[in-house]
C-alpha cells in the first residue's frame, strides 16, 4: 500500500510540475515573441509614453498590446506579476526530486559501480551541487563578465558541462541527468526571484511615486533583461532533461554527460534561430547546422545490434558451446524477475517497468533487442545493479541472445 500511495504522490507532483512548467515557459516564450514583434506606435501613442504596440487576433477576438517606455501615467490598480509560475515550477520540481530520487528507488540515483554512496551522502552531493552552482552563477552575473554576453554564455556552458561530467562520475546516469536539470531550473528561477522581479518592483515603485527611474533602476532592468535572455536559451535543454528519464539510451550511455552537453548546445543554438527570426533576421543556416549536428549525434550514439549466430553453423562447429537455457532462466530469476514480472515482488514497482515482462525465455526473446541494449551494451539494467550481476553473467546473457534470434 505504501508503494501504491507513493506512486500516486509522484504522479500528482509530476503532473503539477508539468502544468506549472508549461505555464511558465509558455509565458516566457510569449513575452520574448511579443518584445521582438512590437512595432513603432503612432505619434499620439508616443505622447502617452508608449514605446511599441502590437495587434493580434486569437480566440475569436482582436487584441491590442502596448508596451510603455517607462510606465503609465497612473499605476493600474490590478497589475499581474508573472512570477508564481516560475516559483511553482521550482517547488514542485524539488518535491519531485525528493520523492522520486531521494526517497524513492535508490537505483535511480546511486550506482555502486561508480561510487558506493549512502542515501544521505547522495542527497548531500545533490543538494550541495545545486547550491554551489547557483551561488557561482549569481557571482558571475553580478561580475564584469556579464557585460560580455558571448563570453558569459561560453563560461556558463562550460560550468554546466563540468557539472554533468562530475555528477556522472558519482551518480547513476538518470540521477546525474535530473540533477543537471535541477541546477539549470534553479538558476532560471533564481533569475526570476533574485533579478527580474526585484527590477520590476523597483520600476513599479518609481512609477508609483511619480519619479523617473534613476540609474540604479535602469541598471537593474538591464541585468534583468540579461537574466531573461539566459532563461530563454536554457529552456530547451531543461525541457529535454525533464523527459530524458523515459530514454535510457541517453543517460545510460557510457558518455552520457557528453551526450547531454551536445544536446544542450544543439538545442540552445536552435533556439537562437527563433530569437533572431522574431527580430526580423532569417538565418535558416542555424537550423541546418542544428539538424546536421543532431544527425551526427544519432550516428555517434547508434547501438550495435546483437549479431545473430547461425544455429546450424554453431551445431557444426565442434569448438562452439551453446549457452544452456537453464542458465539464462536462472539469471532472469536472480536479476530480472523481481521487477519485470506480471506482479513484481520488488517494493519499488507496482507493475513491470516499461511493460516488459521477463518471466520466461519466450518473453526474453520478445524483448530481445531492448534487453541486449539495456543489460549488455549500456549495462543500465538491473537498475543500479542492485542485484549484483557480474560482467560474466552479462556476457552469458549477450551470447544467449545472439544465439536465439
Amino acid at each position: 500500500m505504501l508503494v501504491y500511495l507513493s506512486e500516486w504522490l509522484s504522479l500528482i507532483i509530476r503532473w503539477f510540475h508539468v502544468i506549472a512548467g508549461v505555464a511558465w515557459i509558455g509565458a516566457s516564450f510569449y513575452f520574448v515573441w511579443l518584445d521582438n514583434n512590437l512595432r513603432e506606435p503612432p505619434a499620439w501613442k508616443k505622447q502617452k509614453g508608449i514605446k511599441g504596440d502590437l495587434w493580434a487576433i486569437h480566440g475569436g477576438g482582436f487584441y491590442e498590446v502596448a508596451k510603455y517606455e517607462v510606465g503609465p501615467e497612473q499605476m493600474p490598480s490590478d497589475l499581474h506579476w508573472f512570477k508564481w509560475e516560475a516559483y511553482s515550477t521550482l517547488l514542485s520540481g524539488l518535491a519531485l526530486l525528493a520523492v522520486v530520487y531521494y526517497m524513492g528507488n535508490p537505483g535511480y540515483l546511486i550506482d555502486p559501480s561508480k561510487l558506493a554512496l549512502s542515501g544521505a551522502g547522495a542527497v548531500a552531493i545533490g543538494v550541495g551541487t545545486l547550491v554551489a552552482v547557483v551561488a557561482l552563477y549569481e557571482a558571475l552575473i553580478r561580475s564584469p563578465l556579464a557585460r560580455n554576453g558571448m563570453a558569459f554564455g561560453v563560461v556558463l556552458y562550460l560550468i554546466l558541462v563540468a557539472v554533468a561530467f562530475g555528477l556522472y562520475q558519482v551518480f547513476a546516469g538518470r540521477g546525474a541527468y535530473i540533477h543537471v536539470g535541477a541546477v539549470i531550473g534553479t538558476i532560471m528561477v533564481g533569475n526570476v526571484f533574485l533579478g527580474i522581479v526585484p527590477a520590476q518592483r523597483a520600476l513599479v515603485n518609481a512609477v508609483a511615486r511619480g519619479e523617473k527611474p534613476g540609474a540604479e533602476v535602469v541598471m537593474l532592468a538591464q541585468r534583468a533583461m540579461l537574466r531573461s535572455r539566459h532563461n530563454n536559451y536554457l529552456t530547451l535543454p531543461v525541457l529535454f532533461i525533464m523527459i530524458s528519464n523515459h530514454y535510457p539510451m541517453f543517460y545510460a550511455n557510457a558518455y552520457g554527460w557528453a551526450v547531454l552537453a551536445a544536446i544542450g548546445a544543439i538545442t540552445a543554438y536552435a533556439r537562437h534561430f527563433f530569437n533572431l527570426r522574431n527580430q526580423g533576421q532569417f538565418k535558416p543556416s542555424i537550423l541546418v547546422v542544428s539538424a546536421l549536428a543532431t544527425v551526427a549525434l544519432i550516428w555517434a550514439m547508434a547501438p550495435s545490434a546483437p549479431a545473430r549466430i547461425d544455429s546450424h553453423a554453431a551445431e557444426e562447429g565442434a569448438a562452439v558451446t551453446r549457452v544452456a537455457d537453464a542458465d539464462i532462466s536462472q539469471l532472469l530469476a536472480t536479476h530480472c524477475q523481481a521487477c519485470h514480472a506480471v506482479k513484481p515482488t520488488s517494493p519499488a514497482f507496482q507493475a513491470p517497468p516499461a511493460g516488459i515482462v521477463l518471466d520466461s525465455l519466450e518473453h526474453l526473446k520478445q524483448h530481445r533487442d531492448k534487453v541486449y541494449q539495456a543489460a549488455v551494451v549500456t549495462e543500465y539494467m538491473p537498475l543500479g545493479n542492485m542485484t549484483g550481476i557480474t560482467p560474466e553473467e552479462r556476457d552469458l546473457l549477450g551470447k544467449w541472445l545472439r544465439e536465439n534470434p
